[in-house]
Formats: C-alpha cells, structure tokens, sequence
C-alpha cells in the first residue's frame, strides 16, 4: 500500500520536472532579437532570404507565387509573382532592415522590416499585394476601398487558396524552434 503513493509522488514531480524543463528551454529559445540588414532575396510574397536563414514578414499574407487573381480568362494575373516583386523592390534596397525575436513553426524568423521610416509589412498590404494578417487592418481597408492589387477584382485569399490546395496553413506561432517541437508533438 505505501508503494503505490511513493510511485504516485515520483510520477508527479517528473511530470513538474518535465514541464519544468520545457519552459526553461522554450524561454532560452527565444528573446534574443534578430536585427538583420539587406540586401535580401525575395522568396514570394511575404518571405525573404538572407544567406541561410529564412524571413517571414509578420502580421501580412501575400498570394502564394504561383497563386493568380481575377475573374476567368483574360482577367486573370499572376498576383503572387507581382507580390514577390513588389517586395523585391524593398528587398534588394540595403538600406532595408529586418528585425525579430520568435520563429515560426518552419523555422523562419517573424520579422517586421523597415527602411528608414517605412514600415515595409505595411506597406506591402497598402499596396495591395497581401492581406493583413495582424495590426494592419487600417492599410488592408485602404487598399480595399481604393481598388489596389488583389483588391482590384476577385480574388482568393491566401489561406483560402492554400486550402483549397491542400497546402498548409501558415501560423505565426511566436515561440522558438523547440516550442514549435512540443506543439506538434501534442498535435
């Protein structure tokens, strides 16, 4: 009888110590800030590269780069090529600077890039070439009301066009590589 509260009590403080653990390897994992100057190589839309890191812009979502929009026939773009070169444009400027502190689940840095003033991720949803996917709902209204790029005719979104395709869903998690680790190994 005394056995079985012993073997309990172990079990629990390995469970604490576990959880323990995890919060002291996830907290190391992130906090240290990421500050990275161009210039960079656009991927698509709303990713960058920069030697062998990978940079997702946070708070957009631009049309996947073989995505297109418009109505049926001639009405039809290619609006994820015209998203990578709008942010090509503010790429390959080395005065852009991109900066972040957490990594998604795919390991890319979440970054907010600017040059000089500008923010770049605002921009780019200004413009009409990605969808706010955070604190730029002001830029995406504008963008909407004005007719601008995606907003010009029909259009998918891209997590609608990413879905329907099978694809998978872009999160921007927040944590590190290692919180990333746990939560899909309790997915």
């Amino acid at each position: 009888m005394t056995r079985l509260p012993k073997i309990l009590m172990d079990g629990v403080f390995l469970g604490a110590f576990f959880i323990l653990a995890s919060l002291i390897i996830a907290k190391l994992d992130l906090g240290h800030e990421v500050e990275l100057r161009g210039p960079f190589y656009a991927i698509d839309g709303d990713t960058l590269a920069a030697g062998g890191e990978r940079l997702r812009l946070v708070g957009i979502d631009a049309p996947e780069a073989d995505q297109t929009c418009g109505g049926d026939g001639k009405s039809q773009w290619r609006c994820g090529d015209a998203a990578r070169e709008a942010l090509s444009v503010f790429a390959t400027d080395p005065t852009i600077s991109c900066g972040g502190d957490a990594r998604d689940r795919y390991g890319r840095i979440l970054v907010q890039c600017h040059r000089g003033a500008l923010d770049v991720n605002a921009e780019l949803v200004k413009q009409g070439m990605a969808v706010a996917a955070g604190n730029y709902a002001g830029e995406e209204s504008a963008a909407r009301d004005a007719g601008t790029g995606i907003w010009a005719g029909p259009f998918e979104t891209p997590k609608a066009w990413r879905a329907s395709r099978g694809r998978p869903e872009e999160q921007e998690s927040g944590g590190g590589r290692f919180p990333a680790w746990l939560a899909d190994l309790w997915s």
